[in-house]
């Protein structure tokens, strides 16, 4: 189904229903899933049914991310997804820890790849089709919602034909998983350079009409050097490139030069105040020194329905690292998140998603999940200053 072709038959059942495509797939999909998922003898409540009403639900009006809108990314817990179920009685594989999240009150993750140990159930890799529906079925059955994935983003430019045919396929895995986005975890280009910024928004730009087409928002995701600033003037070098900058961030470049129907950002808050610890000062064209402070939350808030996804990863200060941060769990940070969301408001349409790249522990099997439990509790606890 890679070329997003319905059968005939399809084609005419989703006429006479008076649906779009994009509908129907997730619809049949969920049919099927259910199917998957039900016991010969009836099937059992599922897990977001058989939860008691309640819980995280205090001071509702105030609170800065709504329940629905709580998610992980996978990478979080990248050693529990990977564990041999036949070696820990602790969660592993996805089925496993997708319970597990549920039940800390988690209602969306991001997906980071679809590989997990081979001996959980659906085996080491669900990146086909047959697997996306296994997938699926699992998130139905403990109310959860895939919203993104750091996944496959073609290397080739122009687009080889293998490139652009596995890209279709990643979209149709996403469709089948019910994504409304789809991205990557690394940056648009590792250059400096405005001419590669070019390259790479117009290579954005293609793919992103491409995702459209399918129903999917494509995303890029930023790590620090992305928000340093664009070489483009001054003095050439050796090789004929700029070695000044008009103060320009290069992705604050590269939004201005993508399609803001097809190319999405997802800010990752921790990388973006790691920017602003390394990225203030500047030499103009003329030579001069210049200074530029930078405010991702500004930044946001100038393009808020650009960047419909946020990694939530929190960090201590730490001035000697050369970095500024080193990564905690969410919450234990000096990050402020409360005014961070209130500043860039929009809380039903952002989506945040809790991160630690440091959860999983060689001496504490458990620890991913613990922390990933902090981090919920942490997200949820965040109000409105009044």
């Amino acid at each position: 189904m890679s070329d997003f072709h319905d059968t005939p038959a399809d084609e005419a059942l989703r006429q006479r229903l008076g649906i779009g495509r994009r509908r129907f797939l997730s619809t049949c999909t969920a049919v099927g899933a259910g199917a998957i998922a039900a016991p010969v003898f009836g099937a059992a409540p599922s897990f977001a049914q058989a939860q008691p009403k309640g819980g995280h639900g205090h001071g509702r009006g105030h609170e800065l991310v709504p329940a629905k809108k709580r998610g992980i990314i996978l990478y979080t817990v990248r050693d529990a997804t990977g564990r041999d179920p036949l070696a820990s009685t602790l969660p592993s594989g996805f089925r496993e820890v997708f319970k597990e999240l549920a039940r800390y009150g988690y209602k969306q993750v991001e997906f980071a790849g679809y590989g997990q140990h081979a001996n959980a159930p659906g085996g080491a890799s669900l990146e086909s089709v047959e697997g996306a529906k296994l997938l699926r079925s699992w998130l139905d059955e403990y109310g959860l919602r895939a919203q993104g994935n750091h996944g496959f983003i073609p290397g080739s430019w122009p687009l080889s034909q293998p490139d652009l045919d596995t890209f279709k396929k990643h979209l149709e895995i996403a469709n089948i998983l019910g994504m409304d986005h789809m991205g990557t975890g690394g940056d648009p280009t590792n250059s400096s350079y405005k001419a590669d910024w070019d390259v790479a928004a117009d290579k954005w730009n293609a793919l992103g009409a491409i995702a459209r087409k399918a129903g999917i928002k494509l995303y890029t995701h930023n790590h620090d050097a992305a928000y340093g600033f664009l070489l483009d003037g001054g003095p050439l070098d050796a090789q004929g490139r700029p070695t000044r900058s008009s103060g320009i961030r290069k992705l604050e470049y590269f939004l201005k030069e993508t399609d803001p129907r097809s190319v999405w950002l997802e800010m990752d808050i921790y990388w973006a105040h790691v920017a602003q610890y390394k990225f203030h000062t500047y030499t103009a064209h003329d030579g001069s020194q210049r200074k530029k402070v930078f405010d991702p939350a500004g930044l946001v808030g100038r393009n808020n329905k650009r960047y419909p996804l946020f990694h939530a990863k929190d960090g201590t200060r730490n001035d000697t690292s050369g970095e500024g941060y080193d990564m905690v769990a969410f919450g234990e940070g000096v990050i402020d998140y409360r005014t961070f969301f209130s500043r860039v408001g929009e809380k039903n349409y952002h989506n945040p998603m809790v991160e630690q790249d440091n959860a999983p522990s060689g001496t504490d099997p458990a620890q991913s999940l613990k922390l990933a439990k902090v981090g919920y509790d942490n997200l949820a606890a965040l109000r409105k200053k009044r």
